[in-house]
């Protein structure tokens, strides 16, 4: 059972703490991806993981076993850096079967593995080329094909696609996709694209300061974010966000404009309560032109300034003036419009969100 447990795990720098305390448990074969901006403490919690950083506190168990103190090599993980640090005078076969060279495998065990794992990765062909007449995703694929002649237990990934372009990152993470399926590993993923993380994954942990913000499946964080930084941090684009005042039935917003408090909050706020107001790019639409409405009741019109369009072919992104600022709207009948032009669209407030102005906790019930 490839589980990994980590229980109020810390690490400190000096006097800095960077990792305060977390707990959180993968499954046995689970797809994780750790996410959040820079500086989270994402990748420094993989490389706890992974032996190489030392913990400050706390304990980390793989397969039920605390590996606090046992170095990399015992550890039974394989990890993908986000550089393919392949050795450039060997071939293709030889950087992947290296590591079984060093342990001392037999050749032939070493051929097999080798070819097996060339075989998921359709790399068969390349087992004779050097590094330099590859491709980026070819590369990265053998250094995945290096981790996978190991045969670990756990697979680490540290932001494996940062260094390849838009269209390779989508092909290689396809890839990941068909490993995952193939192989099934326990795996754990550090990124900061919350598209990966939402593609790839069966649960997600998003991370902020060297805190987990909420673990849920992509569907769990994306309809029920626990925080106003997760509302705002997963999906693309991102939810709308925007500080509010309850006045009799009615949320206020600085420059004078009201919307109607959602039906689903109503009896949980008192007026005079501040709040953060959220409502997705698909859900403030160009009446018309959305992808759903709620009932009648539920959806809210408003006449708002078009700022700018950004059209993608099958969609347009249209951003508009609200309370001074720029919010996004999703529309997918696309027609000509501009900068200036009054444009009316519909609230569906039934999928609004809102949270504590102070804590950023979400105010839904919970489940809801």
């Amino acid at each position: 059972m490839a589980t990994v447990t980590l229980r109020k795990l810390i690490k400190r720098y000096g006097v800095q703490e960077v990792v305060h305390g977390i707990d959180l448990e993968v499954k046995d074969r689970e797809f994780i991806a750790l996410v959040g901006p820079s500086g989270c403490g994402k990748s420094t919690t993989l490389r706890m993981i992974a032996g190489l950083e030392d913990i400050s506190d706390g304990t980390i168990e793989i397969g039920g076993k605390t590996v606090n103190d046992l170095p990399p090599r015992s550890r039974n993980i394989s990890m993908v850096f986000q550089s393919y640090a392949l050795y450039p005078h060997m071939t293709v076969g030889e950087n992947m079967g290296f590591s079984l060279k060093i342990a001392g495998v037999p050749k032939d065990e070493i051929k097999t593995r080798v070819a097996e794992a060339a075989t998921v990765l359709d790399l068969t062909p390349y087992l004779d080329r050097r590094p330099s007449q590859l491709s980026g995703g070819q590369r990265q694929r053998v250094a995945m094909g290096r981790a996978i002649v190991r045969n670990p237990d756990v697979f680490l990934f540290d932001e494996p696609l940062s260094n390849l372009d838009a269209k390779l990152r989508s092909q290689v993470r396809t890839e990941i996709k068909k490993l995952h399926a193939k192989v099934k590993s326990t795996m754990i993923y550090v990124t900061h694209d919350q598209v990966e993380a939402m593609t790839l994954s069966d649960r997600i942990v998003i991370m902020r300061d060297g805190h987990i913000e909420q673990v849920g499946t992509p569907d769990e964080v994306f309809q029920n974010p626990r925080t106003k930084f997760v509302a705002g941090f997963i999906g693309s684009p991102p939810m709308n966000l925007d500080d509010a005042l309850v006045d009799h039935g009615k949320l206020v917003f600085g420059s004078g404009q009201t919307l109607p408090v959602p039906a689903q909050f109503r009896d949980r706020l008192r007026n005079g309560q501040r709040v953060c107001f959220g409502i997705r790019p698909d859900d403030v639409y160009p009446t018309g032109h959305g992808l759903h409405a709620g009932a009648a009741e539920d959806v809210h019109e408003m006449e708002l300034p078009v700022v700018i369009t950004e059209p993608l072919g099958n969609e347009t992104l249209l951003f508009v003036n609200f309370n001074n600022r720029e919010w996004v709207s999703r529309m997918l009948n696309p027609r000509p419009l501009h900068p200036g032009e009054a444009v009316k669209l519909s609230f569906d407030l039934s999928q609004a969100h809102l949270f504590d102005a102070e804590t950023g906790l979400t105010l839904a019930q919970k489940g809801a």
